[in-house]
């Protein structure tokens, strides 16, 4: 199991979620922010932090957003488990469900 964040945070990337992360499990793609879930020990430090809502244990993602599950596994398929977002830095890329997102609005 591991948290998981949904599309509230495409084109809005707070990253108060990064700092509060003990593991650095959480990447920066183009768009939105991705969880690593090889790398995510489901503390649930980043859920309460997220200002817009966008962070979900798996189990409790609306059913709307339970795409973003595989969104946020896939986008490490070629990446794999570099051990922390610090080593890589931000990432020009995204999903390609994010990518073909029109642009969202901050709440």
């Amino acid at each position: 199991m591991t948290y998981v964040i949904a599309v509230p945070c495409v084109d809005l990337k707070d990253r108060a979620c990064v700092d509060e992360c003990p593991v650095d499990c959480i990447y920066e793609g183009d768009r939105m922010l991705y969880v690593n879930p090889d790398e995510c020990i489901d503390c649930g430090a980043c859920e309460p932090i997220c200002p817009a809502e966008a962070i979900f244990y798996e189990d409790d993602l609306p059913p709307q957003w339970k795409a973003y599950q595989a969104v946020n596994a896939e986008f490490f398929d070629e990446l794999g488990t570099p051990g922390g977002a610090a080593r890589v830095g931000p990432l020009p890329r995204d999903h390609a469900l994010v990518a073909a997102l029109a642009p969202q609005q901050a709440p």
